[in-house]
């Protein structure tokens, strides 16, 4: 096969043929474009992108039903699903070779797009996949690689055009990449090989921007800022196939009478044990945090929060909220009809994807729910696939049969002109999944809050791309609920990290960050007032390597989480229902952990109940922990002579808390 490297970029991917399912045809677009926005560099200057594309140097097909032969000297390459044409047992994989090398060190915001071009007009499903195992181009079906997780669809071949399929979640900078596309659906896919006469075959498009002069500065030049890199511009971000969401739960917004925060609701009647006249002084409350507050506003203050809200989202990357309708017609519709509005003021580009609560909308019709959506759906902010489609995740959709879901989207079709893509999310995904396949776009589940619960979570990924699906994936931060009286030991940011990392790991197509605000569950990523932005700015981190590759540490943060008291620490109030572990969690612990970010190796040192300890933080990210006193909780950390960060918790451990408070608390030195 010749080898054909353009300039000095080349690079590695495997295009095959086997097992990931076909998503439908808005999801097909995800490669598809580019990154022709330029993004604000480490300096504050507007970087401009620069782009090379290289062109395949191996490429062949192989062949189920030919399983030794060997197709290297084709004109063309073949995907198509294990029925192929009609015949059964006929699958076809097709590879492709690149090799990365030359790209700067400091080079960010990577995009990489392999294009293929058809050589047929079809209705073939395609899915790119990395691949795990290593080949040649003598390679045969029955010497044929491994294959890992999706990265990209693409449905509906045109003769003469390209397919683009956006590998970005595989970048790790220069070096060997493998990749899969797999035929998942409709006719056989055949595009135009190295060895083609006419046409073009594979190249990779790598899309990049070079930082600005010091970024690679090994010294550990610094940006400023609360966050530990330099975010991507908002079009950059949204951009990306790759969706992230944040449940929003509309009994907690930022006020609930506009007062001030030392005496408004929330202070009055959720934070204290003796709030609404006693009703929760079992558990010592109903909250334990809250939105961080804010002086009285004039005018139309429900609206104006809802905004602030947005922008907040906004800040963090995020590219919309799912809204929990709880009902239809009480406060919680009317905060949700405003929300919807927030974001069409805000930005239209923010996101509201519908999530009827299935266990609150238990007594409603179909035809009043379908009413009611159809209402909502009308509007600019919802969101809609590429193809119109009004996206509906229904939160514990299993409360109501796969055959009452079809009836009701075909209400919402007939009596509204409102198509649904269905993306159910269940609390049980494997015992739901098969009756709901033949209606659903994707699937998702509500999830767990603990690392021992998370510790697998790419069979789910796996089981929904075989099946066609997209898969939104849940990330969460903790759980800890006085009302119910349990809580799941979250592990300080492990199960943060952990959900993270499996859904980036894992190949999810979306994400769910649950939540953004349901402080009843302790499960929020808003600022609030114990933890500031804590979780949303870690999470701004991970976002941006699920969406864009893991960003380059260009300024030093501490962030430190710990609880205010141990586990099992007895409250001087009279609680009547403590709460307990939930079975099968991770094993409650007592620690205080350290999660650094950081441009060099440097030495921190962290002060617990007035022992101090300090340890040698590597560059990049990194958590350790300590065990968790009474006292005042610190940590900071010094370069040379240099304090380079540092971070003082508000939040005093106590041996004994006013009342049992199981949440981590956060604090960032970026903030």
């Amino acid at each position: 096969m010749p080898n054909r490297l353009r300039a000095w970029l080349a690079a590695v991917v495997v295009v095959a043929g086997a097992g990931a399912g076909t998503a439908p045809q808005a999801y097909a677009e995800v490669g598809a474009e580019t990154a022709a926005q330029g993004v604000t560099s480490a300096r504050g200057a507007q970087a401009a992108p620069k782009s090379v594309t290289v062109d395949v140097s191996q490429d062949t097909y192989l062949s189920q039903a030919s399983p030794a032969q060997e197709h290297a000297a084709h004109t063309w390459l073949s995907a198509c699903p294990s029925t192929c044409d009609g015949k059964v047992g006929s699958e076809r994989q097709a590879l492709v070779k690149f090799t990365v090398a030359g790209l700067p060190a400091n080079a960010s915001d990577v995009q990489m797009t392999l294009k293929l071009q058809a050589a047929r007009t079809t209705d073939s499903s395609v899915a790119a996949r990395k691949v795990s195992g290593a080949w040649t181009d003598a390679a045969t079906w029955a010497n044929r690689p491994a294959l890992g997780t999706t990265l990209a669809t693409a449905k509906g071949l045109t003769s003469g055009e390209d397919v683009a399929l956006d590998v970005s979640a595989a970048f790790t900078g220069n070096g060997a990449y493998a990749f899969a596309i797999t035929g998942t659906a409709g006719a056989q896919a055949v595009f135009h090989s190295a060895e083609a006469t006419a046409g073009d075959g594979p190249r990779l498009t790598v899309t990049y921007t070079e930082g600005a002069p010091g970024d690679d500065d090994e010294s550990g030049a610094t940006t400023d800022g609360p966050l530990p890199f330099t975010l991507a511009s908002t079009s950059k971000l949204r951009a990306s196939g790759k969706k992230v969401f944040a449940h929003y739960f509309p009994p907690y917004p930022i006020s609930l009478d506009n007062q001030a925060p030392a005496s408004d609701y929330y202070a009055r009647n959720y934070l204290k044990p003796e709030g609404e006249s006693g009703k929760h002084s079992a558990y010592g409350g109903l909250l334990r945090d809250r939105p961080i507050g804010r002086s009285p506003l004039s005018g139309e203050y429900v609206l104006e929060d809802l905004k602030t809200e947005v922008r907040q989202a906004i800040a963090a990357g995020l590219d919309g909220f799912t809204v929990d309708i709880l009902s239809v017609s009480s406060n919680n519709w009317t905060r949700v009809q405003n929300l919807v509005k927030a974001a069409a003021a805000v930005d239209p580009g923010f996101k509201i994807v519908l999530m009827p609560d299935m266990n609150g909308l238990s007594s409603v019709d179909s035809a009043t729910l379908a009413t009611a959506l159809a209402k909502l759906a009308s509007s600019p902010a919802v969101y809609k696939l590429g193809d119109g489609r009004l996206v509906v995740a229904p939160f514990k959709a299993e409360n109501r049969t796969a055959a009452w879901w079809s009836t009701w989207m075909k209400t919402m079709k007939d009596a509204h002109g409102v198509k649904v893509a269905l993306v159910p999310t269940f609390l049980d995904f494997n015992k739901n999944r098969d009756a709901f396949a033949s209606i659903s776009y994707g699937f998702s589940n509500w999830g767990n809050r603990n690392p021992a619960a998370n510790a697998s979570l790419a069979p789910n990924i796996s089981r929904a791309h075989t099946m066609g699906k997209i898969w939104m994936q849940p990330v969460s931060v903790q759980d800890s609920r006085p009302n119910q009286g349990i809580y799941d030991e979250a592990g300080n940011t492990e199960n943060l990290r952990l959900t993270w990392k499996g859904a980036i790991d894992g190949g999810a197509d979306w994400v769910q960050l649950t939540t953004w605000n349901d402080y009843s569950e302790g499960t929020q990523f808003a600022p609030s007032a114990n933890n500031g932005w804590t979780f949303l700015d870690i999470s701004s981190y991970y976002l941006t390597c699920f969406k864009l590759g893991c960003p380059k540490v260009t300024n030093d943060v501490l962030y430190l989480t710990h609880r205010v008291q141990t586990a099992a620490a007895q409250p001087t109030y009279a609680e009547t229902k403590l709460m307990r572990l939930r079975g099968g969690s991770t094993p409650a612990r007592d620690m205080v952990e350290v999660l650094t970010m950081l441009t060099a190796s440097t030495p921190v040192t962290v002060t617990v109940g007035g022992q101090k300890q300090t340890y040698t933080a590597p560059a990049g990210v990194s958590a350790k922990t300590f065990p968790l006193t009474a006292g005042a909780v610190s940590v900071s950390a010094t370069r040379g002579n240099a304090l380079v960060a540092k971070s003082l918790s508000a939040a005093e451990v106590k041996a004994r808390p006013y009342v049992q408070t199981l949440q981590y608390y956060g604090v960032s030195s970026g903030r």
